[in-house]
C-alpha cells in the first residue's frame, strides 16, 4: 500500500498545474514625488511664470540651452512649453517626427522667444535649440560648439558644421560676450524609452558638456521625455507617473548615466498628438519650468 500510495501521490503531483508566478506590481502604494494634480496648482505655477522678472538690469531675459541626442524631443519640448504658457496649441520651433533617430532636424542655433500678452511682449526667458548629438564624430553638433554657446560666443542663426566648430573669424562669433549672452541654465533632454539604448559615445559627449557647464557654474536640469513610450501604466494614465516603478527606474538610470541627482530630473510628456491642453501634461511641464527658472536666476 505504501508503494501504491507513493505512486498515486507522484501521479497527482505530475498532473498538478504549477501556479504561475505573479507579475510584480508596476506601481508604488503612493506617489514618491508628491504632485497636486489640480487646476489651482496649474494656475498658481502659471501665474508665477507670468509674473517672473530677472533680478538684474544687465540680463533682461534668461537664456536656457537645450541639448541631447537626436530625436529626444528638444524642439517638441519648446513647443510644449509654449502650448502650456499660451493655453492653446502652439508650435514655434520646427520639429520633425519623421527624422527619428537617423538625423537631426535642427541645423541652426536658434533662439526661441515666447509671446506674452499683447504684440511685441515676450516672456523674460528664451530657449536655445541646437543640432542633436550623434555617435558619429562627423555628424551632429560638436561639443566644442556647445561649449562656445555656454560661454556666449555664438549668435542666433549660426549654422552648425558637424566637422568644424565655429571659430573667431565667423561672423556669428561673439568675441567678448557679456552676461546676457551666456547660458543661464543647461537642460539635457533624454528620451525615457531609449535611455538604455543610447551609445556610450553620446553619453560621454553629454557628460563632457555637463562638466564644462559645471566649470562655468551653470545650473543643470534633465528633462526626460517620451514617458508614455517607456511605461504602459503612464501611457494609460499620466497621473500615475510618480507611482510608476518603471519611470522611477528610468530616472535612476538617467541619473547614473549622466551623474545628475534625482531631484534635478523631470519626466514630462510633450504635446505631439493633442490639440487642446491637458492639465496633467501642463502640470509636469510647469514643474520642470519652475525649477529651471529658479536655478537660472543664480547666475544673474
Amino acid at each position: 500500500m505504501d508503494q501504491l500510495d507513493q505512486l498515486f501521490r507522484a501521479f497527482l503531483k505530475s498532473n498538478q498545474h504549477e501556479q504561475p508566478t505573479p507579475k510584480p506590481d508596476p506601481e508604488f502604494d503612493r506617489q514618491w514625488r508628491p504632485v497636486a494634480w489640480s487646476e489651482d496648482n496649474k494656475h498658481l505655477m502659471l501665474r508665477k511664470l507670468k509674473d517672473f522678472q530677472p533680478g538684474t538690469a544687465e540680463v533682461h531675459e534668461l537664456k536656457i540651452l537645450l541639448h541631447g541626442p537626436i530625436g529626444a524631443g528638444k524642439s517638441s519640448l519648446i513647443n510644449s512649453i509654449n502650448t502650456v504658457l499660451q493655453g492653446y496649441n502652439a508650435a514655434g520651433a520646427l520639429a520633425d517626427s519623421s527624422a527619428g533617430q537617423s538625423q537631426s532636424f535642427t541645423l541652426k542655433f536658434k533662439i526661441h522667444r515666447l509671446k506674452k500678452g499683447g504684440p511685441g511682449s515676450f516672456y523674460p526667458f528664451v530657449f536655445t535649440d541646437i543640432m542633436g548629438l550623434e555617435e558619429d564624430k562627423s555628424k551632429g553638433v560638436q561639443t566644442k560648439d556647445i561649449n562656445k554657446i555656454l560661454k556666449g560666443h555664438v549668435k542666433d542663426g549660426y549654422t552648425f558644421n558637424p566637422v568644424k566648430p565655429i571659430d573667431k573669424g565667423d561672423p556669428k562669433y561673439i568675441s567678448n560676450p557679456s552676461l546676457k549672452d551666456k547660458v543661464h541654465c543647461l537642460v539635457s533632454v533624454l528620451p525615457a524609452d531609449r535611455i538604455s539604448l543610447m551609445s556610450d559615445d553620446v553619453i560621454q559627449k553629454m557628460r563632457a558638456v555637463r562638466e564644462k557647464a559645471r566649470d562655468l557654474e551653470i545650473p543643470q536640469v534633465v528633462v526626460m521625455s517620451m514617458v508614455d513610450k517607456a511605461c504602459p501604466l503612464v501611457n494609460e494614465n499620466l497621473r500615475k507617473i510618480y507611482t510608476s516603478k518603471k519611470i522611477k527606474e528610468k530616472m535612476e538610470e538617467c541619473s547614473h548615466k549622466l551623474g545628475v541627482p534625482m531631484n534635478c530630473i523631470f519626466p514630462v510628456l510633450n504635446y505631439h498628438e493633442q490639440v487642446t491642453n491637458d492639465t496633467a501634461m501642463d502640470i509636469l511641464i510647469l514643474m520642470a519650468m519652475t525649477d529651471i527658472i529658479r536655478l537660472s536666476q543664480s547666475l544673474c
